[in-house]
């Protein structure tokens, strides 16, 4: 199977596990929240959804040059970054498909965890208008958000890179491994 297949399978199957686990974390804490803390929560992960999606529009549109002078000038980050750039299928698939996709869902259980909460409190609105008014405003926050979003990550997507790998620096100095020692161990396997 080639390198793109077995990175669509992974990708498939993170997404269905962590779809699965989100949403069942999401009903069963919804119940016990109070409707404000609901209400950041949606908020919270309509923001992350557009973070990930500035992420993956930068890798995308990102050039590598400026990271390497960075990188020679030893900035943190600056090899993260190229590393983005290098990567950018992959991460924009993760940033925009698998996390938007997630994110998504995930409003849409929270605002009608919402809606439940708003009617079992015997808000004056019929559900059916309440559930119309929330799939409404998630979408919009959601598309008007990464639209006024794009333009931003492909302009400034330098600084983003270096943001982001400064972030994957951090992460690695206390001992996460986005996958590079074991490419390095490869291509050392493969010279002798």
């Amino acid at each position: 199977m080639s390198s793109h297949g077995r990175t669509v399978i992974v990708v498939t199957v993170t997404a269905f596990a962590l779809s699965i686990l989100l949403n069942l974390g999401s009903n069963s804490l919804m119940a016990a929240f109070p409707l404000y803390v609901s209400l950041m929560l949606l908020a919270i992960v309509i923001l992350l959804g557009i973070i990930f999606d500035v992420i993956g529009v930068a890798a995308a549109a990102g050039r590598e040059t400026p990271l390497h002078a960075m990188a020679s000038n030893r900035v943190r980050g600056a090899r993260q970054g190229i590393w983005l750039v290098r990567h950018a299928d992959k991460v924009s698939v993760f940033c925009n498909d698998v996390v938007g996709d997630i994110g998504g869902t995930l409003s849409g259980a929270i605002g009608a965890s919402i809606v439940f909460q708003l009617v079992s409190s015997g808000f004056p609105l019929t559900e059916t208008v309440l559930s119309t008014l929330m799939i409404a405003a998630v979408a919009a926050l959601t598309v008007g958000g990464k639209a006024m979003a794009k333009s931003f990550a492909i302009s400034h997507s330098v600084e983003i890179l270096l943001l982001a790998g400064k972030l994957l620096y951090a992460l690695e100095k206390i001992g996460f491994d986005f996958g590079k020692k074991k490419a390095r161990r490869a291509r050392i396997r493969d010279r002798s």
